[in-house]
């Protein structure tokens, strides 16, 4: 009787989202934050992860290591941004981000991370180029958006812009934030973005890099569409 009393009082009531579906979803979480740690996208405590259910968000905690994390820490808001279970573990200081890609787009999922490569080229370049096809899969070359304070919604709003007609931004001397229909497939973008990066800034060594026009872009969606291909 205890656990129904709180589920009403967070708002869940009949229609609760399947217990099950949710323990496995913090589970993803957990794994997927492991994953990026070890892949090192991100470091310490750094990024977050979120998923969204229904009308709510179950997102990484603050100050958490991930070493350490385990699927009861995902601490879990409204698209208002209302903490639900009081006395769990505090949201991300970034799910303003999270929440207002998730009212203004369809995404599923999103990872921001401090990954390193995608982290340098946003301190110099205020776009990604199209310098392989796979960019596609993000959208198009990734817009860099205007550093504001962690935790902002001045920081919110400038991201939110930058991933219209977009699944991935990177973000002034701060990361990257991607989005996904689910959550295996933003962390590959987060994934994707870092290596694109990479590529960009070491070609930009050697020489400006060259570029993908928007003709050649489409041609490679065409075939790649026509055959079944995911670039």
């Amino acid at each position: 009787m205890q656990r129904q009393d709180q589920r009403h009082k967070n708002g869940r009531g009949d229609n609760a989202v399947d217990d099950t579906h949710e323990l496995k979803t913090r589970t993803a979480l957990v794994d997927a934050s492991r994953h990026l740690h070890d892949t090192g996208l991100v470091t310490g405590t750094s990024g977050n992860l979120s998923v969204r259910i229904g009308d709510h968000v179950l997102v990484t905690p603050s100050g958490v290591s991930y070493q350490t994390l385990e699927p009861a820490d995902i601490a879990r808001v409204t698209l208002d941004g209302d903490i639900l279970d009081p006395g769990a573990s505090s949201p991300s200081s970034e799910t303003p981000l999270h929440l207002g890609i998730y009212r203004t787009t369809d995404a599923q999922a999103i990872v921001h991370t401090h990954a390193p490569w995608a982290t340098a080229l946003g301190l110099v370049r205020d776009e990604l180029p199209s310098v392989h096809y796979a960019i596609l899969q993000l959208g198009g070359p990734i817009r860099v958006a205007p550093y504001a304070t962690f935790g902002s919604q001045e920081l919110a709003d400038n991201v939110r812009r930058a991933m219209l007609d977009r699944k991935a931004a990177l973000m002034r001397n701060h990361g990257a934030v991607t989005s996904g229909a689910t959550l295996a497939e933003a962390v590959r973008n987060a994934e994707s973005v870092e290596w694109l990066a990479r590529l960009y800034l070491q070609a930009a060594q050697l020489a400006e890099p060259a570029t993908l026009t928007t003709e050649q872009l489409e041609d490679v969606w065409r075939r790649a569409t026509a055959s079944g291909y995911q670039p």
